[in-house]
């Protein structure tokens, strides 16, 4: 089946850090770009950070530049958000996106993981 499940939210202190993974079935991880969005309450969905296929060129949100890094594993076909210096308007849930990028292109062919809640409080 084809799917991103999203794991390694929950509930961290302002200041603290967490790691999420997004692991992948039913299709070709190396082909796809692959991104982390978020949605706070009462906020539209957001780009937080994307890693591209095949070069491994990233971007990230103005809000969290230096202090999230996305990276991927192709062998183990998941892909990783590291959150430092977590802050409570990074609460949100978290969603994975697949885009079909081969060669740098765009296919056209999203999917989407269902979220992990990240709750950044004291």
């Amino acid at each position: 089946q084809v799917g991103l499940v999203e794991s390694g939210g929950g509930l961290v202190q302002p200041g603290e850090s967490l790691r999420l993974s997004c692991a992948a079935s039913g299709f070709t991880f190396s082909a796809y770009t692959m991104s982390w969005y978020r949605q706070a309450p009462g906020n539209e969905r957001e780009l937080v950070a994307a890693i591209s296929s095949p070069d491994g060129t990233t971007n990230y949100a103005d809000s969290v530049k230096g202090r999230f890094t996305i990276s991927r594993d192709n062998d183990k076909e998941t892909v990783y958000l590291q959150m430092n210096s977590l802050k409570p308007e990074d609460t949100a849930v978290y969603y994975c996106k697949g885009k079909m990028t081969i060669a740098g292109r765009d296919y056209g062919l999203d999917y989407w993981g269902k979220g992990t809640l990240v709750t950044v409080s004291s």
